[in-house]
């Protein structure tokens, strides 16, 4: 990568000139009328299926622009040239700097020609015009608007949020000599780890609810199909417990009407058909300009953020790089505001900051003036705990120093490691009365969840509960966490739950606010994840417990950079289930897909912490 030799520097909102400038949607939408036109266009690919892709030029003809594209499955709408969207290009800002702004329905989605494939399979040798993928789809595009569209400058950029942004990596590695900026935001990379399963743990209510209307065009259509069944219980955890078996979801509701949704039932192990969709081997060869962007709260796509990131980082050396991330939900980088999340305040409006003074500064510099100054950083990252932005010149920080932390009897954690020589703590398991993975009423799906405070769950029997001394110091958590656990189970197979909690102290103030909430004792979510337990050692070929046998369980949590202040305390929990975000698991050896209501079983689950089999966590912490 090129570096920016830039120390480790705090940085404050107070500290960066901030436009005090936004606009309303309102204000936006006439800006697009008044200074754009907007025309359609079926462009062909090599292989003669043509693609709907709509262009927003400015009316100011006189100059030349740069292209910026957005490829996407969700559709152009509103379709028409004279229907106008209300806002174009990735944020207000960048919008009167004037680019031509393309969007086009990726083939076999809407309005395209063509057979859609989820996250289509990359090619690396293409040896006839048959031989398709996103990559050749976003070279034959790009040639396409360079070649005929007027007053363009011959630079393109390209970005996209969630799938989208698994477009925008696909098509980074196009090789189009015209492309000199991308940037994937909350980028799809597998599916088996992101959207679809979490380490083989399936995410039916995401899933359940977004495949009623994510469907097969049969023929290109500007007109959205109905959803196949409506969910009108609004408490998912309800909801969910009442349709059973993750084997009616398909049964009583799909019916076999969705082969997107078929697909998780009919490979629910990290097979050949996950692992082609797998972008991220395939992200080499890049020689333009990359931000990656994510959330640290994002609920969809956090594997593949830091993921993607990680690996054009480490495949491409050489070119320049950076990685953003702020304390957003999934996409809230593109919302207005971006201050609060649920109960959590972070001080600023850091939305609009970043498309000012990154985003549009970044597109800026590579598309339009290659001569201006670019001071971003190889990672500009949110601090949150500290709420705070700030700099390195490397991914993940340079200084954080390895530590374990580790589970003790009477529900301590320590950086000590234990030496009893026989400890557990054990917990029972029921299918049938699973965890809820928030505490709140909501559709089974809610981005808030990853801040939450988590007393409803410290209640519970079935959830263990581990925590430090108070803090006499700040303490920041930089980059990956891993969970190392040593566990037995009396079933075949267990879903394990590892959460890092920031404790508040007992004595914190509450927010005028929000009077409801109690932050004296607030267990505030730092991240959690999940793990199938038979896919333990192997993603591709599951394995069953043995009964009550001191058992292996590592996982990482993915990334974080967050402070536990003075007066603090952290903890982590330990559960098997969370549920409706996760399907819930049998607790015996079998393929969950095809479990009746008569397999889930109790199962009684114990996690060791003695001398010779500690489970801790390894983090990294930045001094």
């Amino acid at each position: 990568m090129k570096k920016y030799l830039i120390l480790l520097t705090f940085l404050s909102f107070a500290g960066f000139a901030q436009s005090q400038t936004t606009y309303t949607i309102s204000q936006d939408s006439a800006y697009v009328r008044e200074n754009y036109q907007k025309a359609e266009y079926m462009v062909e690919m090599r292989d003669g299926v043509k693609l709907f892709t709509q262009v927003y030029s400015p009316k100011d003809q006189s100059k030349t622009y740069p292209v910026l594209l957005h490829r996407t499955p969700y559709s152009c709408n509103p379709y028409g040239p004279e229907k106008f969207r209300r806002r174009v290009s990735p944020n207000q800002f960048m919008m009167r700097d004037n680019y031509i702004v393309v969007y086009q329905d990726v083939r076999g989605r809407w309005a395209s020609e063509g057979k859609f494939v989820e996250m289509t399979p990359h090619l690396d040798h293409k040896k006839q015009k048959t031989d398709i993928d996103e990559a050749s789809d976003t070279y034959d595009t790009i040639d396409w608007l360079i070649k005929n569209i007027p007053a363009n400058n011959g630079r393109v950029g390209q970005w996209g949020i969630s799938y989208p942004g698994f477009f925008t990596s696909a098509g980074s590695v196009s090789e189009h000599p015209a492309l000199k900026a991308s940037s994937p935001q909350a980028p799809m990379a597998d599916l088996w780890r992101d959207d679809a399963f979490h380490y083989g743990a399936f995410m039916i209510a995401a899933n359940f609810g977004f495949y009623t209307f994510f469907q097969e065009f049969k023929q290109p259509s500007k007109t959205p199909m109905p959803a196949l069944f409506e969910i009108e219980n609004p408490d998912g955890y309800d909801y969910y417990m009442r349709m059973g078996s993750t084997k009616n979801s398909e049964d009583h509701f799909y019916k076999n009407r969705n082969p997107y949704y078929h697909e998780n039932f009919d490979h629910p192990n990290y097979d050949s058909h996950w692992q082609k969709r797998n972008i991220l081997p395939h992200l080499k060869g890049i020689k333009h300009a990359v931000m990656v962007v994510g959330g640290w709260y994002d609920e969809q796509d956090l594997y593949g953020t830091f993921n993607t990131y990680k690996a054009i980082e480490k495949q491409n050396p050489g070119i320049q790089s950076t990685f953003v991330v702020g304390p957003w939900v999934h996409g809230g980088w593109a919302g207005s505001s971006g201050q609060t999340l649920a109960d959590v305040d972070f001080g600023a409006k850091v939305s609009p900051f970043y498309q000012e003074n990154i985003e549009a500064k970044f597109f800026k510099h590579h598309l339009i003036d290659t001569t201006s100054a670019l001071d971003l950083p190889e990672a500009y990252l949110f601090e949150t705990g500290t709420n705070q932005w700030r700099k390195f010149d490397t991914y993940p920080p340079k200084g954080a120093k390895e530590k374990s932390l580790y589970f003790h009897a009477k529900g301590k954690l320590s950086f000590t490691a234990p030496t009893q020589l026989s400890s557990a703590s054990d917990y029972i398991s029921d299918p049938n009365h699973p965890v809820p993975f928030s505490g709140k009423i909501n559709d089974g799906f809610s981005a808030s969840y990853m801040v939450e405070d988590q007393r409803f769950a410290y209640q519970r029997p079935d959830v263990l509960s581990f925590e430090t001394d108070v803090l006499d110091k700040d303490m920041t958590l930089a980059g990956a966490i891993t969970a190392k656990l040593k566990v037995a189970t009396s079933g075949t197979d267990a879903d394990w739950v590892v959460k890092v909690i920031d404790v508040y102290p007992m004595d914190a103030q509450n927010d005028p606010k929000k009077p409801e909430v109690v932050f004296g004792g607030y267990q505030q979510l730092i991240r959690s994840e999940i793990i199938r337990g038979k896919f333990r050692n192997s993603v591709e070929k599951p394995e069953p417990f043995v009964p009550n046998k001191i058992t292996d369980v590592h996982f990482d949590l993915q990334d974080v950079l967050h402070t536990f202040r003075k007066g603090h305390k952290i903890m982590v929990q330990v559960q098997s289930s969370s549920f409706p975000w996760a399907d819930r698991n049998p607790q015996k050896f079998m393929n969950i897909f095809e479990a009746k209501e008569s397999d889930y079983q109790k199962a009684s689950h114990k996690v060791y912490h003695e001398k010779n089999a500690a489970s801790y966590l390894k983090i990294s912490v930045l001094e």
